[in-house]
């Protein structure tokens, strides 16, 4: 149930299965039911898994532990360079940032760093540290990592409020387009994917939280704070 249990991250179910697990204003609606039951959000736009079919902590890190990510790997790094460009391009020199996220082969953390950036890194399976949410930071990433969280309403605004004013939260995460789309989609199989942003997701985000957002590509936008 995504690690930490000192961390919000790992919170699973409230008791209700359609309550928005991002805004919590909406009563999710049927979106799709084949192998799982998806609602979406009429608030936010988010669609997501029943919770009755998230994963045990267990099953989760099974899941993670076959990730073959490196730092070395040529083809990861022009991966990440989608979320990492953007960001670079918005921040000073010397600047702090967190890695939310940041799985069992960190390299974005690593990409900053030797573009002369201080990161800090979490996850809750490899990076377990919570004291890194004590502290405040010129930009956060989260690379892959909003699709996996129980409740990224929680999580999200935890990041937020470690933003320093001017500061850059980068996320990358494949977008729902409609329902005849996510129906054939192959990033909702994966069994620990079970929240989708949709583009009104994040300018829900963005109108929560009174910040700028910049879509920069089809799966990376920047909220600046």
């Amino acid at each position: 149930m995504l690690g930490n249990p000192a961390s919000e991250w790992s919170v699973k179910n409230d008791g209700s299965s359609r309550g928005c697990r991002l805004c919590r204003q909406g009563e999710g609606q049927p979106f799709h039911d084949e192998r799982r039951r998806y609602y979406r959000c009429p608030n936010c736009g988010l669609v997501f898994a029943d919770p009755v079919f998230h994963l045990d902590e267990e099953r989760e890190r099974e899941v993670y532990d076959q990730h073959r990510n490196s730092s070395d790997d040529p083809a990861y790094r022009r991966f990440l360079s989608r979320l990492f460009e953007p960001v670079c391009d918005r921040i000073e020199a010397g600047s702090v940032g967190l890695d939310f996220g940041s799985g069992p082969g960190p390299t974005l953390s690593v990409m900053f760093q030797e573009a002369g950036h201080q990161v800090s890194l979490f996850d809750p399976f490899y990076a377990p540290v919570p004291t890194v949410f004590e502290l405040e930071y010129d930009f956060i990433t989260a690379s892959e990592v909003v699709e996996h969280l129980y409740w990224p309403g929680v999580e999200l605004d935890r990041l937020w409020r470690c933003l320093v004013p001017g500061g850059v939260l980068g996320v990358m995460t494949k977008r729902v387009i409609d329902r005849a789309r996510f129906s054939t989609w192959h990033y909702k199989n994966d069994p620990t994917h079970v929240c989708f942003f949709a583009l009104q997701t994040f300018e829900w985000l963005a109108d929560h939280w009174g910040a700028d957002l910049e879509v920069a590509s089809d799966d990376v936008v920047l909220l600046l704070k």
